[in-house]
């Protein structure tokens, strides 16, 4: 089984981490000091433990799993890996730097993937020597309910690399869609983004409260869950700063995040995660 490099400690990179290590693959986790690694390992080993009480794992498929989890502070612990899947911060720059540094520290038939849900794969792929090897694996949060991962093609990813995402992906337990262009925001990131950018203006000019709207959606479309409790879920800040991407790309109003959505995010009132967001959630 080939080993993986995740690069970012967080809610999502933890996750991918997980997933990865449940399937059986050696996973590299890797950030940027000590305290993050650790709050990483910790939510892991919390997430794998609900998965025992639920009986979706047993005891000993969850010590397995995590015992094939290192984890590290230096970015030249990837340097062997078979892939990289990076889930650092939505802020092109920063992804960039990364992605040249991992493309002068990793093995040249390294595959290396981003998670980013809105940023053109192409334009990270354009920090590397290598584009053909870069790849988009857009998974959802949480990366351990969510069945869905994005495979996005950038302008000059390759069919073995964009192969190769695919074969991980599923081997992780995700359905995968291929994404053939890479348009800011894919598929599922546009459509959200465009959706809940309307549903905050609604509810930003008196038109209608937050739960109405959500339970419209939910009656009237067949939704799972209102694109606002989507947003709270997933994170107002994350939604917002993907949503800004797109516009920033393609310079279309519908994807510009509304005053309502700035102020929440500069204010922390940024969801679940906070506590607070277009609902209370202590």
């Amino acid at each position: 089984m080939p080993t993986i490099g995740v690069i970012g400690a967080g809610l999502m990179g933890g996750g991918i981490a997980q997933v990865s290590a449940v399937a059986g693959y050696d996973v590299v986790l890797r950030d940027v000091d000590a305290a993050a690694v650790q709050r990483g390992l910790h939510g892991i080993e919390k997430s794998v433990g609900k998965l025992v009480e639920k009986e979706r794992l047993t005891g000993a498929e969850a010590t397995a799993a995590l015992a094939r989890i290192s984890v590290t502070t230096d970015l030249a612990a990837v340097a062997e890996v078979d892939m990289v899947v990076e889930a650092v911060f939505e802020k092109l720059e920063i992804k960039t730097e990364l992605f040249a540094a991992l493309d002068a520290i990793c093995r040249p038939d390294a595959v290396l993937a981003t998670n980013t849900s809105a940023i053109p794969v192409t334009t990270i792929a354009a920090a590397t020597s290598r584009p053909e090897s870069v790849v988009g694996t857009h998974f959802f949060s949480p990366v351990p309910l969510m069945a869905l991962c994005e495979i996005v093609r950038g302008y000059k990813t390759s069919e073995e690399t964009v192969e190769r995402a695919r074969v991980f992906a599923e081997r992780v337990g995700k359905t995968v869609v291929v994404v053939n262009r890479d348009v800011a925001g894919f598929v599922t990131t546009r459509l959200i983004s465009a959706l809940v950018v309307e549903a905050a203006s609604l509810v930003e000019n008196g038109v209608v409260s937050a739960a109405d709207l959500d339970t419209a959606c939910r009656l009237g479309f067949g939704h799972k869950m209102g694109p606002l409790q989507t947003a709270d879920l997933t994170g107002i800040d994350i939604l917002t700063n993907a949503s800004s991407n797109i516009y920033t790309d393609t310079k279309d109003e519908k994807f510009a995040p509304p005053e309502l959505l700035l102020r929440m995010v500069a204010a922390g009132d940024l969801g679940r995660k906070t506590g607070k967001g277009f609902y209370d959630y202590e």
